[in-house]
């Protein structure tokens, strides 16, 4: 219970100051540039209060220069703070619509070019989001994506979402596996309540779209790479 007192504590010291200051100046200056990279310093220092280490292998593997897909398995609302903060560079994410009208934090969601989705299964819905990804991707933002599409109950890797394969089909932009373990015991589906212990990050070699004949090919091969970072039992 320390732990997540601790978490979100500074969350919201620290937070709610430099929402009032960026915010507006990231309105005024049209660059969350400085929102971002103050929000990562803030998770930070979160994380550390908390006690949650964050141990991260294979940074040296991802492309310079290149707007990437970064690719992981999910298995706890902890994964985005452990991870966002390891990431080279900026990255937008795909997030549901509705967190996006949540008062201020909602706004530098926007700010953020963060991608909203609409999980009504439309397929109209589905090529506006794909768009939107495209056009942050063009800007040189990284896109993080958990290819699950939601948080594993007990740790094993569930089926792949088809939606960030068209994606990387349709724009090129290398793909990066990313096997995430450790945080299932820190904050289980469904509790809010924060463990200390150690994320484990492992980044593997980039994958480019272009060398596979199909999606589908390209999933398979991200689904192996991620797996063999992953302890055995959760690879199923």
């Amino acid at each position: 219970m320390i732990s997540s007192l601790a978490f979100l504590a500074t969350i919201l010291v620290l937070g709610a100051p430099t929402a009032l200051v960026l915010i507006p100046w990231a309105m005024i200056s049209r660059s969350a540039g400085a929102l971002y990279y103050a929000s990562m310093t803030i998770v930070r220092a979160a994380l550390w209060l908390a006690r949650v280490r964050v141990e991260a292998t294979g940074l040296d593997l991802v492309p310079k220069d290149a707007a990437c897909l970064f690719m992981s398995n999910h298995l706890s609302n902890l994964d985005p703070p452990c991870l966002f903060p390891k990431l080279p560079g900026r990255t937008s994410a795909f997030l549901k619509r509705s967190l996006t009208k949540i008062p201020v934090f909602g706004s530098g969601l926007h700010l953020a070019d963060f991608v909203p989705v609409d999980r009504d299964g439309r397929v109209e819905t589905a090529q506006e989001s794909v768009a939107a990804a495209t056009h942050v991707l063009a800007k040189g933002l990284h896109i993080t994506v958990f290819v699950e599409g939601t948080r594993s109950r007990d740790g094993r890797m569930l089926p792949f979402k088809r939606g960030p394969f068209y994606l990387a089909m349709e724009t090129g932009a290398p793909c990066v596996p990313v096997s995430i373990h450790g945080t299932e015991t820190m904050m289980a589906k469904g509790s809010l309540r924060i463990r200390p212990g150690t994320a484990h990050i492992v980044f593997h070699p980039p994958l480019w779209p272009r060398d596979f004949a199909t999606r589908d090919e390209l999933m398979e091969a991200v689904r192996a790479a991620i797996a063999s970072g992953l302890p055995e039992w959760m690879r199923s």
